[in-house]
C-alpha cells in the first residue's frame, strides 16, 4: 500500500507540487520496497511493463481520480520500465518522464549564476537528444521565483498537470526530459506564480524557433542538423571585417526588398531572397548585407525591433535551415552578412518576458527603470547577471549558430543613459547620483569582450547617437569594445545641409565640414539607413531641393560627396536608385520606378562608386587615421565646392573629390594638387549615363607648376552643376 500523504496527493493532482520529481516516478520506499507513481488523466488501467521482456510486472493502483496511479513492488522485481495505458481510443506503451535524472551540469549552473555562460543556450531552452537508449527532448527555463512550471504542448493537450518540472535549487531553473518529442513539435511553459495564480502560457525564452505570427508557441527544431558550405569564407572573411578594408553595407528588410504580387503581395523567403538578392548585391558592389531585426517578433509593424524571440530566426521567412543556407550562399559569394540585434527593449506581450515568473524577472521592477516611455516596451534589468548573460550569450549564438559576421546594436543611447527619454524626477540615479546606467556599461562591455574573444573577425556596431567617448576604442582603453560606430552627426549635417536650397547653402557650408572635425575619433560608418526614410522624413530623393532635374542632381552630388567621405557607407534599400516615396514595409520596394531614366541613373552611379570605391584602397585603408584625409579648399562657401584628397602614406596614390552643391557651372576652376602629373576623371555624377548634363572634362588633365590653395601645383578642370567629379593621379 502506498503510504503518499493526502496533501501531496491534492498537491499533485491539482499541479500545486513544487517538487514533482520526489514523488512521480520509481522512488525507493524502505530496502526491500520500491514504489512507482505516474499522474496519467484520462487513464482508464496503468500496468507497469519491463523494459527488455515488454511484459506486464503489476497492476497500477487508482489513487486518484483525477488519474494519479501507484504501485508498490519488491526493489528486485522493477529495473527498467514503461507504462501501458489504456485509453478510451488506444492503448499506448508509454515512457516515463520522471525516471530520467537531471543531465544538466553542475559547471553549467555555476557559470549561468555567475553571469558568464557564453553558450547558455546550449543547456537552456529545447534540445533533442537521447538519454539511455531514449529519444527525446530536454527542455530547461530560467524561473526562480515560479511555485510550478510545466512545458505544455500538443504532446500533452497543453495540460499543465501532466509534465511538471523539477527545480534545481538554488539556480532557478526548471527541467524535464521528455521523452517521444521530434522536430516541430509546438510548446510553451506553464508558469504558476509564487502566489498560486496561472501566468499566460509563455514562450521559449531560448527557443530556437517560433509559429509563424500571429500564433505564439515555441517550436522544437534541431539547431544543429544544417551542413555549412562555407568553411573558404571562414578562413579569410577577416577581409572584410577589418577597418582598414572596403565596407559598403546595403541594408534591407526582409519582408520589402521584393514582394511577389500575383501571390497575394506574400514575403520571400529565406531561399528566393538568397536566389535573387545575392546577384543584385555583388553586380552593385556591395560588400555586405544588412538584415533588420531577425529575431522572432509578434507585430510586422515594429520591423523587428522589438523582438520576442530572442534566439529564434523569424519563421515569417521560412525555417532555421533556410536563413542558414541564405546566409551560407551569401558567404560563398564574399558577401558578408550583419544583423540588427535588439538588446535595449522588449515589447510586453503576454506570452514574453515581462512578469515571466510573476514577478519582474527580465525587466527592473521600477518603471523609472523597467518601462521605456517611446516604446511602450520593457527595459532589461542588466544588473541581474542571469539577464545580462541571457542577452551576452544571444550575441554569440548569432556568431555561433548562424555564421553572423556582425551585429549592429540597436538604441546603444537609450542604454546608456538612465533620463533617456524621460522627464525630470522620472528616473532613477546611479549610486553616484549619474545620468550613466552603470548596470548596461559593464554589460555592454562584457559583450563586446566575450564576442570579440570567441569571433575576433567579427563586427560589433553601434547605433549610438550621442557624444559619448571611445564607444569603438577596446575596453581595456576605456572604451565601450565595439569595434564600429554609426555616424549619425554626419548623417544628420550631410541631410539637413543638402535639403537646403543651393542658394542657402553658402550660409550653412561647414555643416559638411564640421565632422571633419570628430572623423576620426571613432571608427565610423556613413549610415543612410531606414531610419531616414520612415515616419513622415520621405525618402532620400524626396528631400532634395529643387526642380526633378535637381532633385535627382542633388541626390547624384550627395552620393557622390558620401563615397569620398572618411567612414564606411551604408546604404538602405532603395535609396541606391532614388526611391521616390518613403519606405512602406508592408509592399514591396519600388522596383517600377527603375524603368525611369533618372533613377536608373542613380542606381548605375552607386554601382559606379562601389567599384570605384573597391578599386581604390585610398578611400578605405585610412578611414580612420587622420593621415587618410586632406582638404583641398573647405573654406569655399560662396561657391559651396568642397575640394578634398583621399590618399594612403607611403605611396603614391591619391584621388581627388570636387564636390559643387549649387547649380553653377565653374569652367576654369582652378584646383591646388599636391603632386605633379597627369589627372585622370574617374567619375563625374553630371555624366549623361547617370541623367546629368554632360558637363565633362578632358581625358587626361596635366598640372601646371601655378601654386594655388598653398600647393606648388595645380590643375584647371570644368566643376559641373550640383555634381561631384573624381580625379585620379596617374602612375
Amino acid at each position: 500500500m502506498d503510504s503518499i500523504a493526502s496533501d501531496v496527493i491534492h498537491a499533485i493532482v491539482h499541479a500545486d507540487c513544487d517538487d514533482i520529481f520526489a514523488y512521480l516516478g520509481k522512488h525507493q520506499i524502505n530496502k526491500t520496497q520500491i514504489v512507482v507513481r505516474a499522474f496519467l488523466p484520462h487513464a482508464h488501467q496503468v500496468e507497469l511493463i519491463d523494459y527488455t521482456s515488454k511484459s506486464p510486472v503489476a497492476q497500477m493502483q487508482c489513487i486518484h481520480e483525477a488519474g494519479l496511479y501507484s504501485a508498490v513492488l519488491d526493489s528486485a522485481a522493477l529495473d527498467k520500465y514503461k507504462f501501458r495505458v489504456t485509453y478510451d481510443e488506444a492503448v499506448l506503451d508509454l515512457e516515463d518522464p520522471y525516471r530520467f535524472s537531471s543531465t544538466i551540469g553542475e559547471q553549467d549552473i555555476y557559470w549561468w549564476g555567475e553571469g558568464t555562460h557564453e553558450k547558455a543556450y546550449k543547456f537552456l531552452g529545447a534540445h533533442l537528444m537521447e538519454i539511455d537508449g531514449v529519444a527525446g527532448c530536454r527542455f530547461a527555463v530560467w524561473a526562480p521565483n515560479a511555485k510550478r512550471v510545466s512545458v505544455v504542448g500538443d504532446f500533452n493537450h497543453w495540460d499543465g498537470r501532466r509534465s511538471v518540472m523539477r527545480k534545481l535549487i538554488p539556480s532557478g531553473i526548471w527541467e524535464i526530459f521528455v521523452p517521444g518529442i521530434d522536430v516541430g513539435t509546438r510548446y510553451k511553459f506553464e508558469i504558476k506564480a509564487r502566489d498560486g495564480n496561472l501566468l499566460p502560457h509563455k514562450a521559449d525564452p531560448f527557443g530556437f524557433y517560433a509559429q509563424v505570427p500571429p500564433e505564439q508557441a515555441s517550436v522544437v527544431v534541431d539547431v544543429d542538423a544544417y551542413q555549412w558550405q562555407d568553411q573558404d569564407w571562414q578562413k579569410k572573411k577577416y577581409l572584410w571585417t577589418k577597418r582598414d578594408r572596403p565596407m559598403s553595407i546595403y541594408e534591407i528588410h526582409a519582408g520589402s526588398w521584393r514582394r511577389v504580387p500575383e501571390e497575394g503581395n506574400r514575403y520571400l523567403n529565406y531561399r528566393e531572397l538568397a536566389e535573387q538578392l545575392i546577384p543584385y548585391v555583388k553586380e552593385m558592389g556591395f560588400t555586405h548585407v544588412q538584415l533588420m531585426p531577425i529575431s522572432e517578433f509578434p507585430f510586422d509593424g515594429s520591423w523587428g525591433y522589438q523582438p520576442i524571440g530572442m534566439y529564434a530566426a523569424t519563421s515569417r521567412f521560412g525555417s532555421i535551415d533556410d536563413f542558414k543556407y541564405f546566409v551560407d550562399q551569401c558567404h560563398q559569394q564574399d558577401i558578408a552578412v550583419l544583423i540588427d540585434w535588439v538588446p535595449g527593449h522588449f515589447p510586453t506581450d503576454a506570452h514574453g518576458l515581462g512578469l515571466f515568473d510573476g514577478t519582474p524577472l527580465y525587466e527592473h521592477a521600477d518603471e523609472r527603470q523597467g518601462f521605456h516611455p517611446d516604446w511602450n516596451t520593457f527595459i532589461y534589468n542588466y544588473g541581474r547577471k542571469e539577464v545580462a548573460n541571457f542577452l551576452m550569450a544571444n550575441a554569440i549564438f548569432w556568431l555561433d549558430q548562424y555564421h553572423i559576421d556582425g551585429l549592429r546594436v540597436d538604441a546603444v543611447a537609450s542604454m546608456l543613459y538612465l533620463d533617456y527619454s524621460r522627464d525630470e524626477g522620472a528616473w532613477i540615479p546611479n549610486r553616484y547620483g549619474g545620468r550613466e546606467n552603470l548596470e548596461a556599461i559593464d554589460f555592454i562591455r562584457m559583450t563586446n569582450e566575450r564576442v570579440y574573444k570567441n569571433f575576433p573577425d567579427a563586427m560589433m556596431v553601434a547605433e549610438e547617437s550621442t557624444s559619448w567617448p571611445g564607444v569603438s576604442k577596446p575596453v581595456n582603453f576605456g572604451g565601450l569594445g565595439f569595434g564600429y560606430k554609426w555616424n549619425m552627426g554626419w548623417m544628420n549635417d550631410s541631410l539637413d545641409y543638402i535639403s537646403k536650397d543651393p542658394i542657402y547653402r553658402q550660409y550653412h557650408h561647414h555643416d559638411m565640414t564640421f565632422s571633419m572635425y570628430y572623423a576620426f575619433s571613432e571608427n565610423f560608418i556613413l549610415p543612410l539607413s531606414h531610419d531616414e526614410v520612415v515616419h513622415g522624413k520621405g525618402s532620400i530623393l524626396g528631400r532634395m531641393p529643387g526642380d526633378p532635374w535637381q532633385k535627382f542632381a542633388n541626390l547624384r552630388a550627395y552620393y557622390g560627396f558620401m563615397w569620398g567621405h572618411p567612414g564606411k557607407k551604408l546604404l538602405f534599400m532603395g535609396s541606391e536608385f532614388g526611391q521616390g516615396p518613403e519606405w512602406d514595409h508592408d509592399s514591396s520596394i519600388h522596383w517600377h520606378q527603375l524603368d525611369v531614366a533618372e533613377h536608373s541613373g542613380v542606381q548605375k552611379l552607386i554601382s559606379d562608386l562601389n567599384h570605384l570605391y573597391l578599386a581604390h584602397p585610398e578611400m578605405y585603408e585610412c578611414d580612420a587615421e587622420e593621415s587618410g584625409f586632406e582638404w583641398i579648399e573647405a573654406d569655399d562657401q560662396h561657391n559651396s565646392i568642397f575640394s578634398f584628397i583621399r590618399k594612403t602614406p607611403n605611396t603614391n596614390k591619391h584621388i581627388i573629390f570636387v564636390c559643387n552643391f549649387t547649380p553653377s557651372v565653374h569652367y576654369n576652376y582652378r584646383l591646388g594638387v599636391s603632386k605633379p602629373g597627369t589627372y585622370k576623371q574617374v567619375l563625374n555624377t553630371d555624366s549623361r549615363s547617370y541623367g546629368g548634363s554632360g558637363v565633362e572634362n578632358e581625358t587626361v588633365i596635366h598640372s601646371s607648376p601655378q601654386s594655388w590653395q598653398y600647393r606648388e601645383q595645380s590643375i584647371e578642370i570644368s566643376v559641373p552643376p550640383l555634381a561631384t567629379v573624381v580625379f585620379e593621379l596617374q602612375e
